[in-house]
């Protein structure tokens, strides 16, 4: 909602640009050490770390911004339930993962929760959503963060989770420059508000430093492909907060796609006989 929403308030790469400042900056004090500490691992695997924060950092959300100029928030929704399914199939390309029918069977129901909530019930809501080029930045968005997730969980032993998000953050914001530089030069000044400046620390602080801490923590302790089944749960979130925060009305079709999104999700994580 917030690329969204300052799509036409700031450039995407310059978004970017800042809200990985704020994310480097809040995270500095606790990342310093760890740098200073590890850093002949993260030298020994510097490819690998530019890579991932290529991925992760540089390309991943700048798209986000990049898409939300040209499509609206339902598509980006849409397409964003895109990500657990292709976190699947690169695990079981690369990490050799098992498709289970448990798994397959609760990935359906709760993509059909997402489109029954949504649609808001009513399926030609669906049938009237119209492609667009901003869909196609937001689907290579969700592809690249797929492939970050898999990424992140073949981390080097050697490395610790807070040298790789510091060196992360620092080598996705460089490599940011040269784009931000760009838009700068040749795009609109940005608008700054109150409220621009809300929403930058909001992406800079929770989105960026809270989100992708613990989105490391999940991938490292169930993997990609259980972690990324929980993305169909934020359709879910969204409304809830929707209707306690904005007091928007509560309906038949919020409480069936509840249900099959969680029972959906459950199903998936459940541990099999054999594995138990």
């Amino acid at each position: 909602m917030v690329a969204r929403g300052l799509a036409e308030v700031i450039p995407p790469a310059t978004l970017a640009f800042f809200r990985w400042s704020v994310a480097c900056i809040a995270l500095a004090p606790l990342a310093l050490p760890s740098l200073r500490r590890e850093w002949p691992a993260l030298r020994r695997n510097f490819r690998y770390l530019v890579v991932t924060a290529l991925l992760g950092v540089t390309l991943f959300n700048t798209l986000i911004y990049l898409a939300g100029r040209t499509t609206d928030t339902l598509n980006m929704s849409l397409i964003s339930t895109c990500i657990p399914a292709f976190i699947l199939l690169l695990s079981r390309i690369f990490l050799g993962e098992a498709l289970t029918k448990a798994r397959l069977t609760g990935l359906t129901a709760a993509f059909c929760g997402v489109l029954l909530l949504v649609g808001r019930g009513n399926p030609a809501t669906l049938l009237a959503v119209r492609p667009n080029p901003g869909d196609i930045w937001m689907l290579l968005a969700a592809l690249l963060f797929a492939a970050y997730s898999i990424l992140v969980r073949r981390k080097p032993k050697d490395i610790g989770p807070t040298a790789l998000l510091g060196a992360s953050f620092g080598l996705g914001l460089l490599m940011l420059l040269p784009w931000t530089a760009l838009e700068v030069a040749f795009g609109p000044v940005p608008q700054f508000s109150p409220t621009v400046f809300g929403s930058i620390l909001y992406i800079g602080l929770g989105a960026s430093l809270a989100a992708y801490w613990l989105w490391s923590c999940a991938l490292e302790d169930i993997g990609p492909s259980q972690a990324g089944l929980i993305y169909y749960s934020l359709p879910l979130f969204s409304g809830l907060e929707a209707a306690l925060l904005l007091g928007e009305p509560v309906a038949w079709f919020h409480g069936a796609a509840g249900i099959l999104i969680l029972g959906g999700i459950r199903l998936a994580t459940r541990p099999s006989v054999k594995a138990a």
